[in-house]
């Protein structure tokens, strides 16, 4: 009780009216100048500001015109193989010799193109509508590469023609070489099945890999092209590969979408 009385007697007193009263210590008022500045230039770089936004997606090298996969049109036993994988054939060159019942048959080409998969060989057993091979359609040996890329579909709406492309090849290792430069050229307007991106690549393994998360949209990309390169095409490192690429050549893409400001996360 004593010392409440005190207390009371203390806050009575005319003395302490005048005294002026301290809100912050200068330290205080230090900190809070620093973090109004440091939120003043937070909202500064959200709207003026700008964050890189990329989207990875995996692809393949070919020649932009497909493949095809050809079918025996006969049944019978296959004697001679006519062609060799990776030679580049003409419309109706001969690519087996099979014997029927009727005599030797020989199965040939329907259009011209590279020849990426012979699945018959000597002694191979053909029954009608069985796959001998897949073909990629080539209109000259000298035709440019170009990349697909298998993209999401939630996703491809943020990719936009002549968007800048980095792509990791499989023969060629991203540690040794760099990547290689690329552009997008177009962007497929629906999604693609697995049958579809199968008949497309001449394989249907190869769409059941790039369909295996949804179906996804095709996003062909362009190569840029270097003279002072082996392979033709420019590469984050100064030469690039010591080869030639090849088609149907496994790559993963990174596609550098638009610059976005930081203030846009927060709109609807």
């Amino acid at each position: 009780m004593q010392f409440r009385q005190q207390a009371l007697s203390k806050l009575q007193s005319a003395e302490d009216i005048d005294l002026p009263v301290r809100y912050a210590r200068p330290q205080g008022w230090l900190a809070l100048a620093v973090t109004m500045a440091v939120m003043a230039g937070a909202a500064v770089w959200a709207v003026t500001g700008t964050v890189s936004n990329t989207l990875d997606a995996t692809g393949i090298l070919t020649h932009g015109q497909g493949s095809y996969v050809l079918q025996s049109p006969i049944a019978g036993q296959v004697t001679s193989v006519l062609a060799q994988e990776g030679s580049t054939l003409p419309a109706g060159a001969p690519l087996l010799k099979v014997r029927t019942t009727r005599g030797t048959t020989v199965v040939r080409t329907i259009a011209g193109g590279r020849l990426t998969t012979l699945t018959a060989s000597i002694g191979s057993v053909l029954t009608t509508g069985a796959n001998v091979a897949s073909v990629e359609r080539v209109g000259h040996s000298d035709d440019p590469l170009v990349a697909t890329l298998y993209i999401p579909a939630d996703r491809a709406a943020s990719v936009r023609p002549g968007a800048s492309v980095d792509l990791s090849v499989q023969s060629a290792p991203t540690q040794t070489y760099g990547v290689l430069r690329g552009e997008v050229r177009a962007v497929g307007r629906t999604a693609q099945s697995s049958q579809q991106i199968g008949s497309y690549l001449g394989s249907e393994q190869l769409g059941e890999e790039f369909s295996k998360h949804g179906p996804p949209v095709a996003v062909q990309v362009r190569l840029q092209r270097s003279s002072g390169t082996r392979s033709g095409y420019r590469w984050s490192s100064p030469e690039g590969p010591p080869f030639v690429l090849g088609s149907m050549t496994l790559t993963s893409g990174t596609v550098h979408l638009a610059d976005q400001h930081p203030s846009d996360w927060l709109l609807p």
